[in-house]
């Protein structure tokens, strides 16, 4: 029994985790090639290096080193940071955390946009070796993989729980046709096998000098994806997906060692993959190509859902917006849907593909945040084993963090021609959290909250000397010792105190799952703490943990700010704060019971 559901976890994963890595060998090579010369000697230091890359980047250094860093089974950049922080006495190191992290979510969602692009376009344009329709115009092409795009996205909001489950076998059946065709191509070139030695990676970079250095920014493809690894590891666990790794490894790099193979022996290949599938097996070329769609659209679909769960982990440990969060699934947590991260992902992701037209010109795009989130988990990792002391496994990391800084050098110099654009898109993210983290801190300091102790000054008084309405009336706050001035202004200024008051305050734990949550024995008389803690992976039910903790509330008071200023920055901070929903809309409060309180606050 316990096999079986390890196998299942093994085929689920192969659709969740490695849609993007999976559907490399349909441009790597091909995008290699068009600037370098198909002789023996480079096709040969080329496949070695992808089975290198591949070894290195993503076996060693997330498949055993980051996959052994996960927190409540979760993994990724912000569990990394949650792992170094308690270690971390400095301020301004933790500073640093704070903006490798920050830096590290921003190149994931960059990277991310591109992913669909290139992935459905290039598998699309595997059109053209179909008789009928050789000369179909690129154009048509963009439409048709736009289509595909806008479908996808658009049906996000019903939720994919019901289609992943078809997932895993087409992956499956994906990396079987890719070990077949490459064994196929294998047999009639023997000699690429010789590929796995280092030897012919290390002539290649040697010979070809910095030209070799640059062929690295294109090399890196193969790995693209290998980051899916650890940020998926809390959906179906660490082992499940080491295991489904070491057969994908080897469907990729026997398709990649085929690849090899057929340049070899047709050296004017230009769309290597289907030109070998089309040589090899003419009557399957079709249904190959279809189920090629199929695979790019998974991978589209693994990034998209990756994309949601990066950005839930951003709002519930308070680094992003409240954006608003819907749950598409009552039997899967970890399945939910954010709009604004939908369309802001489909509006580039097309624009792309009008800009760059080409799945080849949009390999000038692609890798640079790869490489750049693949040094910030290298450099996070090297830090934490040095401060466990586990002196081996830093050195390791340490060795791997400089071969991901060789590869991410090389691909700035994709910068001018095509590398800005994952920069610019990583920008985006990257400024609302640093504009909404700062402005989060400001505003605080401004609202001046008072001290618990002074707070029960006025109120012991007031709730003796005013007049006390009949019921319970809840007040959330950002912690139980620092009272915000809505609540103040609420009972002190407009008399407004109910016989039982309970200050709700929600905090977030380092664990990625558990929900905690404790009425407080009476403060003083009508007045109690509700204190809750959520992990930062959780989805939770308000209105539930009100009903467990035995609270029937009648009104529920929450803050709202007005923010006045004359700084652009702020002002941009006003405007996110306004257009994103409150606590109250994000936990889905029941609206007939809230009451918000504005406080005009200048920053």
């Amino acid at each position: 029994m316990h096999a079986k559901n390890d196998l299942s976890k093994i085929i689920k994963s192969l659709g969740l985790v490695f849609g993007d890595i999976g559907t490399s060998p349909i441009y790597t090579l091909t995008v290699i090639f068009l600037t370098l010369q198909p002789t023996l000697e480079n096709i040969m230091g080329v496949v070695s290096l992808v089975f290198w890359t591949m070894t290195i980047l993503v076996t060693i250094e997330y498949a055993w080193l980051a996959m052994s860093l996960g927190k409540g089974g979760e993994g990724g950049t912000i569990v990394l940071r949650e792992i170094l922080v308690p270690f971390l006495k400095s301020g301004r190191r933790v500073t640093v955390i704070a903006v490798l992290t920050f830096i590290g979510v921003s190149l994931l969602i960059g990277d991310g946009v591109i992913t669909p692009a290139i992935s459905i376009l290039s598998a699309v344009e595997g059109i053209r070796l179909i008789p009928s329709l050789t000369n179909i115009s690129q154009s048509s092409l963009i439409l048709i993989a736009s289509l595909i795009a806008i479908g996808l996205f658009y049906i996000q909001n019903k939720g994919t729980e019901k289609v992943t489950s078809f997932f895993g076998p087409i992956m499956a059946l994906w990396f079987i046709a890719l070990t077949i065709s490459g064994i196929v191509s294998i047999f009639s070139f023997p000699e690429i096998i010789k590929a796995i030695n280092p030897y012919y990676a290390a002539k290649f970079l040697i010979t070809n000098g910095f030209a070799g250095f640059i062929i690295l920014s294109e090399v890196i493809l193969c790995a693209t994806g290998g980051e899916a690894l650890y940020a998926d590891m809390g959906h179906l666990g660490r082992w499940p997906i080491i295991k489904a790794w070491s057969l994908v490894f080897f469907a990729l790099f026997i398709n990649y060692l085929g690849q090899g193979a057929f340049l070899a022996l047709n050296p004017d290949t230009k769309n290597i993959l289907f030109e070998m599938i089309n040589s090899e097996a003419h009557i399957l070329y079709i249904p190959f190509l279809a189920l090629s769609v199929m695979a790019s659209i998974i991978a589209s679909q693994a990034m998209i859902s990756g994309m949601f769960s990066v950005v839930y982990q951003g709002i519930t440990t308070k680094i992003m917006p409240m954006f608003r969060v819907h749950y598409t699934s009552t039997e899967f947590r970890t399945q939910i849907y954010i709009g604004t991260v939908n369309w802001f992902l489909l509006i580039f992701v097309l624009t792309a593909m009008f800009v760059f037209k080409e799945s080849s010109n949009l390999a000038s795009a692609y890798g640079l945040a790869v490489t750049g989130t693949m040094t910030i988990t290298g450099i996070m990792m090297t830090w934490i084993f040095f401060l466990r002391k586990n002196i081996s496994r830093m050195c390791i990391a340490g060795f791997i963090t400089l071969i991901d800084i060789v590869f991410l050098i090389s691909n700035m110099f994709k910068i001018p021609h095509g590398g800005y654009w994952s920069l610019i898109i990583a920008s985006l993210p990257l400024a609302i959290i640093l504009i909404y983290t700062n402005g989060q801190k400001r505003l605080y300091q401004a609202l001046k909250p008072i001290p618990v102790e002074k707070f029960l000054e006025e109120y012991i008084p007031s709730y003796n000397e005013f007049y006390r309405i009949r019921g319970t009336a809840l007040y959330l706050i950002r912690d139980s010792k620092n009272i915000p001035p809505y609540i103040t202004n609420t009972m002190f200024c407009n008399k407004i105190i109910y016989q039982n008051n309970i200050l709700v305050s929600a905090t977030i734990l380092d664990e990625a799952f558990g929900v905690k949550a404790q009425l407080t024995e009476t403060i003083t008389e009508g007045l109690q703490v509700l204190e809750i803690q959520i992990g930062y992976m959780e989805v939770i039910d308000m209105e539930t943990i009100l009903r467990e903790a035995g609270i029937e509330e009648n009104v529920i008071f929450y803050g709202l700010e007005d923010i006045f200023t004359d700084n652009p920055i702020w002002k941009v901070f006003a405007f996110i704060k306004k257009i994103t929903p409150s606590f109250v809309q994000f936990y889905s409060l029941p609206s007939n019971k809230l009451h918000g309180i504005i406080t005009r606050v200048e920053i």
